[in-house]
């Protein structure tokens, strides 16, 4: 989530220092209880799923697969992998 909320700062105010190191994944919860309401619970992650892809693919300019592809497990990134991917605009040297 907070590579998400990182990304959609305001275009050029985005940064990290150096040794930052920002991570990507597909949104997760826990559940219990019923397999039926489990079932909702999976229908309603799958749909914050495609809306948030496709927020972070307009926030980084990437295509809506490449942001499915790099989402599907833990995506670690260096503050300049998460340049070139668009997450942040710069890398600052003195804070």
């Amino acid at each position: 989530m907070g590579a998400f909320l990182l990304s959609s700062g305001t275009k050029g105010k985005r940064i990290a220092l150096p040794n930052a190191e920002i991570m990507i994944h597909q949104p997760s919860a826990g559940t219990q209880g019923q397999i039926t309401d489990m079932a909702i619970h999976l229908k309603r992650l799958e749909i914050i799923k495609k809306r948030m892809n496709h927020i972070l693919a307009g926030n980084t300019g990437k295509s809506i697969e490449e942001v499915t592809a790099a989402c599907e497990r833990d995506n670690f990134m260096s503050a300049e992998e998460a340049k070139d991917f668009g997450l942040i605009d710069k890398i600052i040297l003195n804070h």
